[in-house]
């Protein structure tokens, strides 16, 4: 695992998209697991001006997004679909046939989920895995609990979780109770993974990840560890209270 801690919002990203760039350079076709929130908008934001000014070019990457809030239409601008072409596909030459997100609205999810980690394994797997931390622990929707569920799945958000997402909404009772997230297993599949952190907010949840020797399903993003190729970059507020 390394860690990088980097001095704000700014260079955390600038540092997450050149990584993302080198392996799209090395690898063209490169197979992308992406998040939303508001932690990797600046990542995207520095993508879309390599594309732009640079020329890094999405011609032949796919992407797998790792959620999205079930009940929500794809066009509705609280969706996740919405939030990545808005932030990110809108603004780079990735071809729509090879953007994946979960479908919101589907009716058999239990068969959706499987084909939709059919569909990862097609491609190969993903090569490069973006993660947010949630300030529980939670990487994708994948909630602390006594077990965690390997595969894509349809899942409960917990009250933390419901409650952090409402600043995005208008009140929290307009927030999704349930959402398609990518599992623990899928995640882990990934060949390399990059996890985000940034402000005093999630200064807690990655001391409390960083500082230990423990991997528990009570914080699902310490099954980390466990990865062979981990990155993890932090800004200075993000980083405060680790003691390593």
């Amino acid at each position: 695992m390394q860690v990088f801690i980097e001095k704000d919002y700014s260079a955390m990203s600038k540092k997450a998209a050149q990584i993302f760039a080198n392996e799209i350079q090395q690898k063209p076709d490169l197979v992308l697991g992406l998040a939303t929130g508001s932690t990797p908008i600046g990542t995207y934001q520095e993508l879309i001006r390599m594309h732009k000014e640079e020329g890094l070019d999405f011609s032949k990457a796919v992407s797998f997004n790792l959620d999205e809030y079930y009940g929500l239409a794809s066009d509705n601008p609280q969706s996740y679909n919405y939030f990545m072409f808005e932030n990110l596909f809108n603004h780079v030459n990735i071809k729509k046939e090879n953007v994946h997100i979960p479908n919101g609205l589907v009716s058999d999810v239990e068969t959706y989920c499987k084909q939709y980690d059919e569909e990862i394994e097609k491609y190969g797997g993903i090569d490069l895995q973006l993660l947010g931390i949630g300030v529980n622990g939670h990487i994708g929707f994948n909630e602390p609990a006594e077990e965690l569920v390997l595969g894509t799945h349809l899942t409960d958000l917990t009250e933390d979780t419901i409650k952090a997402n409402s600043r995005f909404f208008d009140s929290p009772e307009e927030v999704p109770t349930k959402a398609i997230t990518m599992g623990i297993g899928s995640i882990m599949k990934a060949k390399k993974i990059l996890l985000l952190a940034s402000g005093k907010n999630k200064a807690e949840i990655m001391a409390k990840l960083l500082n230990s020797d423990v991997v528990t399903t009570k914080v699902p993003a310490s099954l980390l560890m466990l990865h062979p190729d981990v990155t993890i970059i932090m800004d200075e507020e993000a980083a405060s209270l680790c003691k390593r």
